[in-house]
């Protein structure tokens, strides 16, 4: 099931629970579904954050070496 039926699904879930009139059976049932549909679509939304954050935080080429630069001027004192 994509993303997208499952929050499709987990919406009508909310729909019939909000409406009311339903035997508490299959509310319960429902109940059950909706908590599985959101825990599942909150692990992904947790995945789709963590690669997002990988790819902005990727360097623009791996062998780029980091540039240590915050003390330049001790290092060329050091230096003399």
């Amino acid at each position: 099931m994509s993303f997208e039926d499952r929050l499709t699904r987990l919406e009508e879930i909310n729909d019939n629970m909000k409406d009311g009139g339903i035997p508490i059976e299959k509310a319960m049932k429902l109940f059950e579904e909706g908590i599985k549909l959101a825990s599942s679509l909150e692990k992904e939304i947790g995945r789709m954050e963590r690669k997002v954050e990988i790819l902005i935080n990727k360097p623009d080429t791996p062998e780029e070496e980091p540039k240590l630069e915050l003390f330049t001027d001790v290092d060329e004192e050091e230096d003399n």
